[in-house]
């Protein structure tokens, strides 16, 4: 049955990835437009998604073959870092279901990028290029997750549970809950936040509310990474990590684009067309 769903979920993200990266290659072109604000390339984007395609692979293949460690295999609470120790045998049922919910602001990059397409502040070029971007950051920011948490560095916190709730379900844990570094969560909501801020501040430059917008999404994506230390899912170190994979990921995206865009410079004057290329 594993076997089965993991094929078919690789080969719906093979296809899903491929089609797009060629849909939007093939309405962009590779001259670049200076009113667009993003770009994506057939030289670039297709080799970064079938690179993410393959980690992705590896990922889930990995994370869905965890195992279960015997109880006298777990790491003692003795040898967790200082700040994370008050944390070991913690577990809330609330906040698991809270930050479980809070994964309804994903859609928060594209909600506002189709915003500003539906207001024609941005065009259907600059949305079909930001949502690929953002596919392939989240994509990948979830596979080196599953690929670091399938080493199961340490236990999640609520597998040491001894009585309540969480003793219930360290008893029913899968393989997964004995790879709790790092947060997955943490890093897929400050995926989500780079990009928020980045669209802003890219089609909005000269509006007042860009620092309230970059506050604001990395202080909802801070609310997430202590809800998941609240719940007993996570450490603080584990969602630290999360949030700066989770940044970097982001980061790295976008400046990738960003130098593919700046290496093509484009102009149009009477009687005149051309481009020069920065190598």
């Amino acid at each position: 049955m594993k076997n089965k769903s993991f094929k078919r979920f690789i080969g719906v993200l093979f296809v899903v990835l491929a089609a797009t990266s060629q849909a939007l290659c093939a309405l962009s072109p590779e001259i670049v437009k200076p009113e667009h604000h993003y770009e994506v390339s057939v030289r670039l984007d297709v080799p970064l998604a079938l690179g993410i395609t393959l980690t992705s692979a590896l990922g889930v293949y990995r994370y869905y073959n965890m195992e279960r460690v015997s109880v006298d295999k777990l790491k003692p609470r003795s040898e967790f870092l200082p700040w994370d120790r008050p944390f070991v045998g913690h577990y809330s049922g609330w906040a698991t279901t809270v930050s479980h919910y809070t994964g309804a602001l994903a859609v928060a990059p594209l909600a506002l990028a189709g915003y500003s397409w539906y207001k024609g502040d941005a065009d259907g070029h600059d949305f079909g290029a930001y949502a690929l971007m953002f596919v392939e950051a989240f994509a990948l920011e979830n596979a080196l997750n599953q690929i670091v948490r399938s080493m199961q560095i340490w236990p999640r916190p609520f597998v040491y549970a001894k009585r309540g709730e969480g003793a219930k379900k360290a008893a029913s844990a899968h393989g997964e809950a004995y790879g709790s570094f790092y947060s997955g969560h943490a890093s897929a909501a400050f995926t989500v936040a780079v990009f928020t801020g980045d669209w802003f501040s890219e089609v909005y430059p000269n509006s007042k509310y860009k620092p309230l917008v970059w506050a604001s999404s990395f202080a909802l994506a801070s609310g997430v990474a202590a809800l998941r230390v609240v719940a007993g899912k996570h450490y603080p170190s584990d969602v630290l990590v999360g949030a700066l994979m989770g940044t970097g990921v982001s980061l790295g995206i976008l400046k990738l684009h960003e130098i593919c865009k700046n290496k093509v410079a484009f102009w149009v004057i009477p009687n005149n067309i051309g481009a020069v290329f920065y190598f």
